[in-house]
């Protein structure tokens, strides 16, 4: 069972929409005991890195998607998702997130727009299990403030002031920094992607 982590904010009901539109069975859950039953994982995120890593840990949730990832089960982070698979953010010091990369979560700086916001390319810089199918140079549809820099688990590229990760995968470690659910056709195959591993 493909399970949607859900910890009170977030785009919970487009995410939701893609998959009922991909035939997929899934669950939206804040209980542990859910989530230590998972098959994949899903951690849908929009909002603020501290207020995020502060929910789950008053869900008793960190520990055992912790669990689950260490177990092997696939997870795929959106978004702010994809951003608290590192150390910390500079949104917010003072939180640690999972971990699970190393690393530093930076703010967009310079004579560029923040939010950035729209649609933008993609550059694969190496093969991943999400873009099975999917022509090179897919477009998909960002917004946020902060990005993960470029590194080893990095998969695809996107440029807005600095070239930064926009797909990472690294062993059962998936993460989106754009939203797949409101990225047309590419969206849906990278969704349908995860789904299939």
């Amino acid at each position: 069972m493909t399970t949607i982590i859900d910890y009170g904010a977030g785009n919970l009901r487009s995410v939701q929409n893609t998959l009922d539109e991909l035939g997929a069975s899934y669950k939206v859950t804040n209980r542990h005991e859910d989530v230590q039953e998972a098959d994949k994982l899903l951690l849908p995120g929009v909002g603020h890195f501290g207020q995020m890593m502060t929910a789950l840990d008053r869900l008793n949730l960190r520990g055992s998607i912790g669990e689950r990832v260490r177990a092997g089960i696939p997870l795929l982070g959106i978004c702010l998702g994809l951003q608290c698979l590192f150390e910390g953010s500079e949104e917010a010091s003072d939180k640690r997130g999972f971990g699970f990369l190393n690393g530093q979560i930076k703010r967009f700086t310079g004579a560029v727009r923040i939010p950035h916001m729209g649609w933008n390319s993609l550059d694969v810089v190496r093969p991943t299990k999400l873009l099975r199918g999917i022509p090179a140079q897919p477009f998909t549809y960002f917004a946020h403030s902060f990005y993960a820099p470029v590194m080893e688990a990095t998969a695809a590229t996107c440029t807005y002031s600095v070239p930064y990760t926009a797909i990472l995968e690294h062993e059962n470690l998936f993460g989106v920094q754009f939203h797949p659910e409101k990225s047309g056709p590419v969206g849906l195959q990278i969704m349908k992607n995860f789904l299939d591993l």
